[in-house]
């Protein structure tokens, strides 16, 4: 497992500063995201190939790439700043979706911008369980195998060490 406290203050939130996005709340809430999703230490869902159907989660996000072309496609492309600043993250060969895999900053910025398209305002910084149903409700969905019961367990085990908020 990635130490959570270097996550946090190495990756999460610069990258959040540098696409504008960052407030503590949603520090917490991508924090909590790959720790949940990957347990900050799974780069892939299973070994099925990109282009196999059924969705192949990538990442310390494990984002389905229909849900990342989703992202550029009917969000970022509009939002001429931010898709400049998201660019900026982005290495200059491969795939894009390949990147969630291998280019943490990047797949940052696409868990944070997931979240930013909810027209819902996030939970407040220190209430987890407010952000573990927000991650239920906007990233796992209702109908996702993964409980916000889990999220906040997972969170109050790993992630609030790495901040300081009291269990």
């Amino acid at each position: 497992m990635l130490n959570p406290r270097h996550f946090r203050h190495l990756v999460v939130a610069p990258v959040l500063r540098r696409i504008d996005l960052w407030s503590q709340a949603a520090e917490n809430l991508v924090v909590g995201t790959a720790i949940q999703e990957s347990g900050l230490r799974l780069l892939r869902q299973g070994l099925k190939r990109l282009d196999d159907a059924g969705g192949v989660a990538l990442g310390l996000y494990q984002m389905e790439p229909a849900t990342h072309d989703d992202i550029w496609t009917n969000y970022i492309q509009h939002r001429r700043p931010l898709s400049t600043l998201v660019e900026r993250l982005l290495a200059r060969d491969g795939l894009l979706v390949e990147q969630l895999v291998w280019n943490l900053a990047y797949a940052t910025a696409m868990c944070r911008v997931h979240y930013k398209r909810v027209p819902a305002a996030l939970p407040a910084a220190a209430d987890v369980d407010g952000l573990s149903q927000y991650w239920k409700a906007h990233y796992n969905t209702p109908a996702g195998r993964g409980s916000a019961a889990a999220w906040a367990s997972a969170y109050r085990e790993h992630g609030s060490e790495s901040e300081g908020i009291i269990r």
